[in-house]
């Protein structure tokens, strides 16, 4: 058993087991720590989700924690602190999503019309799918705009 953490109220959180989930073909593995025993600790509160004191007085904390994900935050935030990642940060920071912007503003979308997965999906693909009919319609219309201007220069 290691220590790996101190908690609010200063008491040792010892490796308690190794979970393993999968989700959408990824593998996770999380290890978790726990308090041997928090009773009549004041800290308590902090330490527990949703922590009740008439009903929750036998729990104990208890943290999972993934190292690869651990590994990627500190990949990420090492990458964003150099050279290149600050300039990318300033220029994304100024640049707004066009597709994303015209849905908001010009077709008022505000929130989903319907809740499951599936629906959501079809509901949003026909939001992207707008701008390009838009810009086919406009060179459709571009098209045959040009051709009745040929067509009238000739009966003229």
């Amino acid at each position: 058993m290691n220590i790996i953490n101190i908690c609010h109220g200063g008491r040792e959180l010892m490796h308690i087991r190794t979970e393993t989930k999968e989700q959408d073909g990824y593998t996770q593995t999380y290890d978790v720590y726990g308090c041997a025993d928090c009773s009549g600790c004041e800290h308590k509160a902090k330490c527990l989700y949703k922590y009740n004191a008439e009903k929750d007085t036998e729990r104990n904390n208890v943290m999972k924690i993934n190292e690869r994900w651990e590994e990627l935050k500190e990949e990420t935030h090492a990458n964003i602190q150099t050279e290149k990642g600050i300039v990318n940060r300033q220029i994304r920071s100024i640049q707004t999503e066009g597709h994303f912007r015209d849905i908001k503003e010009n077709e008022n979308f505000r929130r989903f019309n319907y809740r499951s997965t599936e629906k959501v999906y079809k509901e949003f693909m026909l939001y992207a799918i707008d701008p390009n009919m838009n810009k086919y319609h406009r060179f459709l219309r571009d098209k045959i705009h040009k051709f009745e201007r040929k067509t009238e220069e000739k009966t003229v």
